[in-house]
């Protein structure tokens, strides 16, 4: 298939493009570089310097590539702090680009959509970890804009006949030899420790060490990559078959801010101090998404679920790009 990338040039865009080439699609790489670099395009891929909120930029990038089969929607304002600051950045930007990436889409012919969902969704979860079919209560404007898309999605399959599938995760980690995580600024907490590591910060602060978990520190939901591009692809090519889905995915297991801190001081050898911080307001102790959905439907299965092995694959990145892609 030729599969059309928004936000392929950023961190998750950029590997599941090259895990696209690899399995055999063919690739168009549409990014506005916001957060993206071009050097992480793989240079298989076809790249188009555009911007999503300009409907004629779209228009113009389908026009040259009519024979689209499929949409992979990663293209997004993605920080929740940021987004209970300037709502409208997320509750309006991120809406209308999506908006105008399905106009064109539908009327270009494309009936596959895959969109790079959030487990932000659900911020008053019922169980855990979190099912697919949790009550949705959005936990900032970030999570309510994909869920704002989500619902597009919906009514879109009703009225277009498009394919759609929803994927939901937390804290997409490690890199590949390749290609890593590069934003500015960083607020992930992989990079940040290794960043310490690497001599550019003092320390690593944790928010808060007294909340209702065995060793006091947050517990969150750490996936590969390249285990996230893997599901895209399988859905993008059974979308034909299971037709509209929404997915929650998950590592099946959940790793506490100092257990992240110990796997990177056993990986990189180096002490990695920590201090502690005050909580971060609207942080919850634990947080895991289920993904037994598509493991069941899909066949889906983590290949790197070590905290240790995703440490370790970001740490062999940072260690040769200390300066990302700049280097």
């Amino acid at each position: 298939m030729k599969i059309f990338v928004s936000g392929g040039a950023g961190y998750i865009g950029a590997i599941t493009s090259a895990e696209l080439i690899a399995a055999g699609h063919q690739v168009v790489v549409f990014d506005n570089f916001y957060q993206g670099h071009a050097a992480a395009v793989p240079p298989e891929a076809t790249l188009i310097q555009g911007d999503l909120a300009d409907i004629n930029a779209v228009r113009a990038a389908f026009a040259a590539h009519p024979d689209i089969d499929g949409i992979m929607h990663f293209a997004s304002y993605t920080l929740v702090g940021e987004s209970m600051e300037q709502p409208l950045r997320y509750l309006r930007d991120n809406v209308v680009s999506a908006g105008n990436l399905l106009e064109v889409a539908v009327a270009a012919g494309v009936r596959r959509f895959i969109l790079s969902s959030t487990a932000n969704l659900f911020d008053e979860p019922e169980q855990m970890p979190i099912e697919a079919d949790n009550k949705i209560v959005p936990g900032s404007p970030y999570g309510e804009s994909k869920f704002f898309i989500e619902r597009m999605l919906h009514w879109f399959e009703r009225i277009y006949g498009l394919k759609y599938a929803c994927l939901r995760y937390f804290n997409a980690s490690g890199d590949t030899p390749e290609r890593g995580e590069d934003h500015d600024p960083e607020t992930h907490l992989i990079p940040l420790i290794l960043q310490v590591a690497l001599g550019q910060r003092p320390h690593i602060t944790v928010f808060g060490n007294d909340y209702p978990t065995p060793d006091g520190t947050c517990i969150r939901d750490y996936i590969h990559v390249v285990d996230l591009a893997q599901a895209h692809i399988l859905a993008m090519e059974a979308l034909d078959r299971i037709g509209a889905r929404r997915y929650n995915l998950g590592n099946g297991n959940g790793f506490s801010v100092l257990q992240v801190i110990e796997a990177a001081r056993k990986v990189t050898g180096h002490p990695i101090p920590h201090v502690i911080g005050p909580r971060r307001p609207g942080d919850p102790a634990v947080l895991i998404a289920s993904s037994a959905a598509i493991r069941a439907e899909l066949g889906w299965q983590p290949r790197y679920p070590a905290i240790e092995t995703i440490v370790a694959s970001a740490w062999e990145w940072h260690r040769t790009h200390p300066h990302g892609y700049a280097d």
